[in-house]
């Protein structure tokens, strides 16, 4: 049997964040990492030398004590990327966010005015009567009206998350798209002036992908004293009333008892529930049952082209095409394609693991990624050289209808016990961006140092990580003023 003062499940953002900031207060926790590298959705994978960022990770943040440790850690290794995101619909290049004069161009005068009219047509009905959006539909709608919102973000947001978009909680819609404004693009373009946040121009981003980040904060936790132990899935968790006494884990193919004084778990809070030993009450389980996850697939292709466009990646709206978007890898970092006269890029598909898209084989994968990228008219044919196939499970938590009920009462259920933590995205079943993954982690960390945090209010109020209203700020900065 073995013991550790902190044992820590996952070493992706989340989990290497808490025992980075443990070790620096002279704790040697154990990490568990069921894999073969650290990083989670953050890690860079390679084939022959092309590096891939698994869904794109841009290294920006508000959260001071986030960057903090981004530049403790990597130092010189960052480099600054110009930010260009762009929605690809009927052969054309829309800004992201939509623009007005854009719009305008590529769609022509009669589709703008039609959809001009359908946003003053909502704007109207919102005025006679104005009830709470509760589904993401609605709340498009009500904000940019239905016309818009059937152009630029059904098909989209439906290929994401493979349900219909009155089914997804307007919740979702508050979070990613709340800076973009029809109302302030019109204005801006009518007036010349615009109160209309803008999204970051750039960001940092590691210089051979966001993986070395968290290699390297690896290599400082083991130099400290900690141990980040890979291919060890923890199978089972054992509580005694609601403290967690010690875990089963498979180690290289070998069965470890471990023990632990606190217990920081990262791994998705559905199976975190199903390992626990005795079981939860049958309304949680029931409940982690319920709770749902969007898988994806990168179709990683090598081009014969040293510039196809100037995005980092963009948003494929089109219909007829499954792929959901496109990364440009070059467009991250040179390095991380090994030959300038060529590109890599990343097609992305939505799915479910076990649907008909995750059980194509990597071959027919390829074939259908091939073909949609020719015929977006975004590469010819004979460019397409080589690719290969990554696989993503969980990568999203699904805010449908009903998850928030479900996530309520788990939530009430791990507050009871005294030395377990939930962390980061899986691990509190919230879509978190990395800083906010983190920003758990370091709360974490403070708490087994004796401080008092509530985890589940991180990004309870907060909005996307480009865009922060004046409120969030004032709340932001009498957070810090306490020491959070």
């Amino acid at each position: 049997m073995e013991h550790y003062p902190v044992v820590i499940i996952g070493a992706g953002p989340a989990g290497l964040t808490a025992a980075y900031e443990l070790v620096k207060q002279g704790f040697k926790p154990l990490v568990l990492e069921a894999s073969d590298k650290v990083g989670g959705i953050a890690r860079t994978e390679v084939y022959k030398d092309y590096r891939f960022d698994i869904g794109g990770h841009r290294f920006f943040t508000k959260v001071g004590e986030v960057n903090q440790i981004w530049q403790e850690i990597l130092k010189d290794d960052f480099i600054k990327v110009p930010r260009l995101s762009r929605i690809y619909y009927q052969d054309k290049f829309f800004d992201y966010p939509l623009s007005f004069k854009n719009t305008l161009a590529n769609l022509g005068l009669i589709n703008s005015a039609l959809i001009l009219w359908s946003y003053l047509k909502s704007k109207i009905s919102a005025m006679i009567a104005r009830p709470e959006p509760q589904t993401f539909e609605e709340w498009v709608t009500h904000c940019f009206g239905e016309r818009l919102y059937k152009t630029f973000f059904k098909t989209y947001t439906e290929k994401v998350w493979g349900i219909p978009c009155n089914k997804i909680q307007a919740e979702w819609a508050k979070q990613r798209i709340k800076g973009m404004s029809l109302k302030a693009a019109v204005i801006n373009l009518l007036f010349g002036k615009s109160n209309a946040k803008s999204l970051i121009k750039e960001f940092d981003y590691p210089i051979l992908g966001p993986g070395m980040m968290w290699e390297r904060c690896q290599e400082i936790v083991d130099s400290k004293g900690g141990e980040v132990r890979l291919h060890s899935k923890v199978i089972r968790i054992f509580r005694e009333g609601q403290r967690i006494k010690k875990i089963i884990a498979r180690c290289d193919g070998e069965l470890t008892e471990i023990t632990g004084e606190h217990f920081i778990s990262s791994m998705p809070i559905t199976l975190l529930l199903e390992r626990l030993d005795p079981a939860p009450p049958e309304a949680v389980l029931q409940a982690a049952r319920s709770l749902s996850y969007r898988d994806f697939l990168i179709v990683s292709l090598i081009v014969d082209a040293p510039d196809l466009f100037p995005d980092n990646w963009i948003y494929i709206h089109s219909p007829e095409v499954q792929v959901g978007r496109i990364q440009n890898f070059k467009n991250w970092s040179p390095k991380m394609v090994p030959d300038a006269s060529k590109s890599c890029l990343g097609m992305e598909y939505f799915c479910s693991e076990g649907d008909k898209l995750w059980n194509l084989s990597d071959t027919e994968l390829l074939d259908l990624a091939n073909s949609e990228l020719v015929q977006l008219g975004l590469v010819k044919a004979s460019a397409i050289e080589d690719g290969t196939v990554i696989r993503q499970k969980k990568a999203y938590p699904v805010y449908d209808r009903d998850y928030h009920q479900h996530l309520d009462v788990i939530q009430g259920y791990l507050k009871t016990f005294e030395n377990l933590q939930t962390v980061g995205r899986n691990g509190m079943h919230r879509y978190n961006n990395q800083d906010h993954s983190m920003l758990t982690a370091i709360l974490a960390a403070k708490n087994i140092m004796g401080e008092k945090h509530d985890l589940w209010d991180v990004n309870t109020e907060r909005s996307y990580h480009e865009e922060f209203t004046q409120e969030e700020w004032k709340k932001r900065k009498e957070e810090q003023s306490l020491g959070v």
